[in-house]
């Protein structure tokens, strides 16, 4: 949304590795290997321009503000909430309104309303995102984010809606509904407005074809939701559930608050009431005390489950966290052991997932003339390049490479 921000004040825009007067890293801070990369890109901007104003918001700077300040490369330091005034922090820098490094951070903690930036999400792939909420409250163990976005700040619905018809009037067809923990919207406001009453003023939309929904707390998955989400015929039929681990014991130590049995319910009920449907989710491992056999716990969970694909992630103890002090920390070797195990898994069942529509009539939705994907979120690339970018179209995969059906 900052790209907009400096569109709609008249700055052109370009690639980041095309020389620049100004460059702006949006950060992030989920593991340590983000943080690493931002640095890197940080120090990169300079490279191309020494004399280029960098600026560096988000996340990162919300949590580590004095380690960032330390940086010389860095002008204009602003935190999570602050981002909005990007354009104006760059301006009086230009005009020498401000002589020095420019850090606003302010307590996120304090934050009860959730900031419009009022202005709609540039794409020019046939797909947008649409941010519903800010903010999470769940404060898993070994999760910085509550810390770097504040609590839960839902979006008024009526807003919500305005910029999907904005959006629509692009050109638009398929939304994707994001946020920081999209399950908890409408928590903090006075109406009783959920999730899923967002996703049914959505679907009125005509012009809007599709509707993705971002990653879901397992739990908000109740019979009630799930008859209410299977009468909107605009919602893909992809759903990330966030797991993280498949042992009770570690999901206990995570703060995670879901048992393994009422995860497996939660997959079947999707399973029974959603056609064709796509479960996709992440895992952590060599979290804190994770044994042998818990990982193998995990490792068989995920066997049974079959989700069409697994993001596994090395756990990355993050300062501030309660994990980060836990006992008996995992070492580096057998993270790398228990990751390549469930990389192999998740590659295998993404094959068979897929390979189901070798030989079928299958919609996608192309974003350029070669690649696109279905409703379950299974990519598709035409190497003739013959699709359509924004189109959808029925195509008859012929094969299973890597990580995608081809024509």
């Amino acid at each position: 949304m900052m790209m907009e921000l400096f569109k709609e004040a008249g700055y052109e825009t370009c690639d980041y590795e095309e020389f620049a007067d100004v460059y702006v890293i949006n950060t992030c801070t989920v593991t340590n290997m983000s943080e690493r990369k931002s640095r890197q890109i940080l120090r990169r901007a300079k490279e191309i321009n020494p004399d280029a104003i960098l600026c560096v918001v988000g996340c990162y700077v919300q949590v580590a503000k004095e380690e960032l300040e330390k940086l010389p490369e860095i002008d204009i330091l602003l935190g999570t909430n602050d981002r909005k005034n990007i354009v104006t922090c760059v301006n009086d820098f230009l005009d020498k309104k401000k002589i020095g490094k420019v850090s606003i951070v302010n307590d996120i903690m304090k934050k009860q309303e959730y900031v419009e930036w009022g202005s709609t999400a540039y794409t020019d792939k046939g797909r947008a995102e649409i941010k519903i909420q800010d903010g999470c409250d769940r404060f898993c163990t070994y999760c910085i984010i509550p810390y770097a976005r504040g609590p839960v700040r839902s979006r008024n619905i009526n807003e919500i809606y305005e910029e999907a018809l904005k959006l629509a009037e692009t050109g638009i067809k398929e939304l994707v509904v994001t946020g920081i923990h999209i399950s908890s919207y409408g928590k903090d406001l006075k109406d009783d407005i959920k999730l899923i009453d967002v996703l049914e003023r959505l679907n009125s939309i005509e012009e809007i074809k599709r509707i993705r929904l971002g990653s879901l707390e397992p739990l908000i998955i109740t019979e009630e939701f799930v008859n209410r989400l299977s009468k909107l015929d605009k919602v893909c039929n992809h759903f990330h559930l966030s797991l993280q681990s498949g042992c009770d014991e570690t999901l206990k130590r995570m703060n995670r608050r879901y048992t393994v049995d009422e995860f497996r319910t939660i997959v079947k009920l999707l399973r029974d009431n959603i056609p064709e449907v796509a479960l996709t989710t992440d895992v952590i491992v060599g979290f804190p005390g994770e044994t042998d056999e818990e990982f193998e716990k995990t490792y068989n969970f995920l066997k049974e489950i079959e989700f069409s694909k697994m993001h596994v992630f090395k756990y990355s103890p993050r300062k501030g966290t309660k994990a980060a002090s836990f006992p008996n920390q995992v070492d580096g070797k057998t993270k790398i052991l228990r990751s390549e195990k469930l990389i192999e898994l998740s590659d295998a069942n993404e094959r068979r997932f897929a390979s189901k529509y070798i030989g079928n009539s299958i919609d996608v939705l192309f974003e350029n003339e070669e690649e696109g994907h279905t409703t379950n979120y299974i990519k598709v690339i035409d190497k003739n390049k013959l699709g359509k970018a924004n189109e959808i179209i029925s195509v008859i995969p012929k094969g299973f490479e890597s990580d995608y059906l081809y024509l």
